[in-house]
């Protein structure tokens, strides 16, 4: 099998999301995540040091796309030829931060995905430690997932969380060095998004944004704690809209090695506490 998107060294560049308010949305992350929000046409676009936001007008909860970027313009040409092989249909980005050439896709559940090569950062932005790092999925089809992701677009499925009868619970896909890109949590009676993630480096970092979330009033809703696919440590607060987001400390570093299996239990999800099973 080949490993396209690996080859291709994509990464989640961005994510933008639908929201009834996008204003109030957008200022959120601004605060929350340390960004500076402004205004371009129907968007609203958060920018911080390697880590970019966008909300929309639209349905509260709901993913409008996410960007990956590709190493170079010859890994963004691997993987458009190896989506036009696989005869999925070629649909123009609306990312505005990539460069000319830019293609997007639709997956299993209809969610758009567009891969490009990234423009420079904008010079002078600053913020706490954090790049945009990973986006999870629910859906109520992991197979398809798995087909989509790994089967015709080439990434390489990492781990998988399975019950006792052999159905995956949870499916983990990285297109880079990184343990996961896109993961999918099998959850029934929902289709969308389960999180997306910033990566905070090291452990410390957590310190400093749990620090930055209090002076705020944000409260945790999930962690300090550990998972096991990815060995990371993480914490979640909520945003305005329900969306949750994780920040994420030391997620695994993959080289070359088989996929792991785990069992669908709590301490697989949190080897320190509470865990959230969402199957």
């Amino acid at each position: 099998m080949a490993f396209t998107a690996v080859n291709a060294g994509a990464y989640l560049h961005h994510v933008a999301f639908e929201s009834s308010d996008p204003e109030r949305l957008a200022r959120f992350y601004a605060d929350a995540m340390d960004m500076e929000v402004s205004q371009v046409g129907a968007e609203w676009r958060c920018e911080g040091p390697k880590r970019r936001f966008i909300a929309v007008s639209g349905a509260d909860k709901k993913l409008a796309y996410s960007g990956l970027a590709c190493r170079n313009a010859e890994g963004l040409a691997l993987l458009r030829a190896r989506v036009e092989a696989e005869g999925i249909p070629v649909l123009a980005s609306p990312s505005p931060y990539f460069e000319e050439g830019a293609f997007a896709v639709r997956d299993p559940d209809g969610r758009l995905v567009c891969f490009g090569v990234a423009k420079p950062d904008r010079p002078g932005l600053k913020g706490i430690q954090g790049p945009t790092q990973h986006l999870t999925y629910a859906s109520e089809d992991l197979e398809a997932f798995v087909a989509f992701y790994v089967g015709k677009l080439g990434f390489q499925l990492t781990d998988r969380v399975l019950h006792e009868d052999g159905r995956m619970a949870t499916a983990f896909t990285t297109s880079n060095h990184e343990h996961h890109t896109i993961a999918c949590f099998y959850t029934p009676g929902r289709v969308g998004v389960d999180h997306h993630s910033y990566e905070a480096g090291e452990w410390i970092y957590i310190r400093d944004w749990c620090d930055h979330l209090a002076a705020r009033d944000i409260q945790l809703s999930w962690g300090p704690g550990r998972h096991g696919p990815g060995n990371n440590l993480f914490i979640f607060i909520t945003d305005p809209d329900g969306n949750w987001i994780e920040i994420s400390a030391e997620l695994e570093v993959i080289y070359d090695r088989d996929t792991v299996d785990w069992p669908q239990h709590p301490r697989t999800l949190n080897k320190w506490g509470e865990a959230i099973l969402r199957s």
